[in-house]
């Protein structure tokens, strides 16, 4: 693992296209939701082989990948209880043209974090991003302190360790230790099975299939028609496809207006995930790629070596069929 650098920005005229890094440095300069402590670092922290670069927003992430300031970035894309991070999604299907490569699931445990001198009874603010917050919420009501949110759990952590006010930061085991604080409470998170979604974006490169693969993609309607949304799913469904998220997104051109996330197995290297992209292509104003990429999980390997197994006996059955065909 390489050392840690905070993102800087540059002058214009200094940019010498996204391949500039590559010529300075082996390793791919990956972006991430700074400071050093939060989640995301943790799980930046978990690829080999990378240069991990703080990012102070998400949205500054994002425009530093797009422009090739960094190779690619992690972003948290959705979390088993407060759904997805709407400015990971947002700045994906609206804003960049960008690739999901990869996903990974860090399981989630946070802790209050104070300074030695602070007690719980004299905690006057907690502070934390908006999604911990909402991930411990009848913790904090029980407390009594008031929330406040910042952009990640690790600038929380910091804030905390700089100020003399009797404050908390919800964080991460990692953010606590860093900044020398104190815990006074572990494992406050309202559901113990809480985990975050991190995908790892790109500009040009999509993954190679492996068996077991997600496309991710959005579908714009041209017009609000009864069946919109059926004629969509009527595609997929035909061809078999399952489906493992359906999301409705505001388009941001007026009430009711929507675009639709779909994410679905296969990879588009597949024929049949080909000819559901054309198909779709087709018939709708607009749909946009976010990505094939491999899934994650405790049975995603197992799952691999079911599906090439299953290819295997397939393809030898169809060339045993085709040995039989006359001349």
């Amino acid at each position: 693992m390489g050392p840690l650098h905070r993102r800087q920005r540059e002058d214009p005229s200094d940019n010498q296209g996204p391949d500039r890094y590559h010529s300075l440095m082996e390793s791919a300069r990956v972006g991430f939701l700074g400071p050093e402590g939060s989640f995301s670092h943790e799980a930046v922290s978990t690829l080999a082989g990378v240069t991990p670069v703080a990012c102070e927003t998400l949205s500054d992430l994002l425009i530093d990948v797009a422009a090739g300031r960094l190779d690619q970035g992690l972003v948290p894309l959705e979390n088993a209880i407060e759904g997805t991070v709407s400015a990971t999604m947002d700045g994906l299907v609206f804003d960049h043209d960008l690739y999901i490569e990869r996903e990974l699931i860090l399981p989630i445990r946070l802790y209050l974090w104070s300074r030695p001198e602070t007690t719980v009874e004299s905690l006057t603010i907690v502070w934390s991003h908006t999604h911990a917050l909402a991930q411990c919420r009848a913790y904090l009501g029980a407390l009594g302190a008031t929330a406040q949110a910042t952009t990640s759990t690790s600038q929380a952590a910091r804030l905390v360790a700089e100020s003399e006010e009797p404050w908390g930061a919800l964080a991460s085991s990692a953010a606590g230790e860093l900044f020398s604080l104190v815990a006074l409470a572990s494992g406050v998170e309202d559901h113990p099975d809480n985990a975050t979604r991190f995908v790892v974006v790109g500009r040009d490169r999509i993954a190679a299939p492996t068996g077991h693969d997600r496309t991710t993609i959005v579908c714009f309607q041209d017009a609000d028609r009864p069946g919109s949304l059926y004629a969509i799913l009527g595609r997929l469904a035909a061809r078999d496809i399952n489906l493992t998220k359906l999301e409705s997104r505001p388009t941001k051109r007026g009430l009711g207006d929507y675009c639709f996330v779909i994410e679905f197995e296969g990879h588009v290297a597949d024929d049949v995930i080909a000819d559901a992209l054309a198909d779709l292509r087709a018939h709708l104003a607009r749909v946009k790629f976010l990505g094939s990429y491999p899934v994650t999980g405790g049975d995603a390997a197992a799952r691999r070596v079911e599906v090439s197994a299953a290819r295997e006996r397939s393809r030898a059955w169809i060339a045993d069929l085709r040995s039989h065909v006359a001349p």
